[in-house]
């Protein structure tokens, strides 16, 4: 039965009789019920399987999900990629009925290979189909990841400016009323404060105990001094009026100092959701031509402002730009896609705290270079030498795809630059140099979406 089983592959059809008889006779049958899991992402990779009968379903892990992947059947061949490279099984192989399988050693495939050329390239030729389909669904998704990141940097970004409208327009409401209630003499709603520059901590507790001695409120001397008035300036104001009539016109001006900041407090909120929403146009490059000549320092700053929710706890983030930099022949938004990765890594290599240093400048009068480095533990030589591998990633399972800087690196290069890595502990700088006009070779091709 397992030679019929190994014939019926299209990865061994093509071995000798001899080898393949060998391999069967090494191979070990395996029964699995319905929900049995006959791989698991993430554990060690040290035999590859054979599905003699039943179906299965490949799921990756990505955050909470299980991404599908594939159903399979009688024939096909489970996990080989990482059985065949020793290392972490990329994604789950779970029974959706009753099967059987057979279990291939590692040392049995290794004799076989070692047996002759027909049966290497036959594995060859489906290690490379499979890592193209796996690659092409979890590019997918990542685009999907990109999005949902984008989405809930904005949700977080925008909530906040949204509510303080909503609470300053709640207390427009019966702050206006308030001081619609009051009637001071005409003159003195024509005064104003002559303004000053904002006051420390220490300054404006001095500076309310002064007023409140004079208008005998603590609540009102509060708001005049945060709207700018001073002690000397309101005795003037109340000058030749009775102790009530004084009370009452400090009242009002009280009250429309409370209108006036809510109404700033408006306009500030309204302008933080144009600046998000500005970002955002630019940070994709909407409406306008796929290839253009773009500032890399605002794409870098758009990028900071999609990820500001996510920076601000405990990072700080130090910007370098030469103003000299010249625009480049580039397509923005995957440039964009690039930046986001980049810094977004920093931000999770350091565990939400350290410090992260952005460096855009013009080592020459043809090329732009952009330094994103991190305080962060380092990353090691042997980890570094495979950095930019598809679907290769230090985190847990369903937490990176592995695709990231996979990605980051194809966009950089098909725009005929480069993406170098140095990394020591404390310090980890990832560095790309981009040409100041794209190469011919390269600028009618269009990038894959990331």
């Amino acid at each position: 039965m397992a030679l019929d089983a190994l014939r019926a592959t299209s990865i061994f059809a093509d071995v000798p009789d001899e080898h393949l008889q060998r391999l069967a006779e090494q191979a070990i049958p395996m029964s699995l019920r319905e929900g049995d899991f006959l791989i698991r992402e993430g554990d060690q990779a040290d035999d590859l399987f054979v599905v003699v009968s039943g179906t299965f379903d490949v799921t990756k892990r990505s955050g909470t999900s299980e991404i599908p992947i594939a159903t399979v059947g009688p024939g096909a061949i489970q996990g080989e990629l990482a059985a065949l490279e020793r290392g972490k099984r990329l994604a789950s192989v779970q029974a959706v009925t009753d099967a059987e399988v057979l279990r291939i050693p590692y040392l049995a495939m290794h004799d076989l290979l070692s047996g002759g050329p027909d049966a290497a390239l036959a594995i060859i030729r489906t290690v490379i189909g499979r890592l193209r389909g796996m690659e092409a669904t979890l590019r997918q998704r990542e685009k999907l990841a990109g999005l949902g990141t984008l989405a809930a940097g904005l949700a977080h970004e925008l909530n906040n400016p949204a509510a303080a409208i909503r609470r300053s327009v709640e207390a427009l409401d019966s702050a206006i009323a308030a001081r619609n209630a009051l009637h001071p003499p005409h003159s003195l709603t024509l005064l104003r404060p002559a303004g000053r520059a904002p006051l420390d901590a220490l300054s404006r507790a001095d500076a309310v105990d002064e007023i409140e001695a004079l208008i005998g409120d603590t609540e009102m001397a509060a708001a005049l001094v945060d709207a700018g008035w001073t002690s000397d300036e309101l005795r003037g104001a109340f000058s030749g009026m009775d102790a009530a009539a004084a009370h009452e016109a400090a009242a009002w001006l009280a009250a429309t100092a409370t209108v006036e900041t809510l109404i700033g407090e408006v306009r500030m909120a309204g302008d933080r959701i144009s600046e998000i929403v500005g970002a955002v146009k630019s940070y994709a490059y909407l409406d306008q031509a796929p290839i253009q000549r773009i500032d890399v320092r605002k794409g870098l700053d758009d990028t900071l402002v999609i990820l500001r929710h996510k920076l601000k706890a405990g990072i700080e983030v130090t910007r370098d730009y030469d103003p000299e930099l010249p625009e480049i022949e580039a397509w923005g938004s995957e440039l964009n896609q690039v930046w986001t990765n980049l810094i977004d890594n920093a931000a999770d290599a350091m565990d939400g705290r350290g410090a992260i240093s952005i460096k855009a400048e013009c080592p020459d009068a043809d090329e732009v270079r952009v330094s994103i480095c991190d305080t962060g533990p380092g990353i090691p030589p042997d980890v570094a030498a495979k950095i930019f591998e598809p679907f290769f990633t230090t985190k847990p399972p369903g937490i990176g795809s592995g695709l990231g800087l996979h990605i980051s690196h194809q966009v950089v290069v098909r725009h005929g630059g480069r993406i170098d890595l140095e990394s020591e502990p404390g310090r980890t700088c990832f560095i790309v140099t981009l040409s100041v006009t794209m190469p011919k070779s390269v600028g009618g091709t269009p990038l894959p979406s990331p």
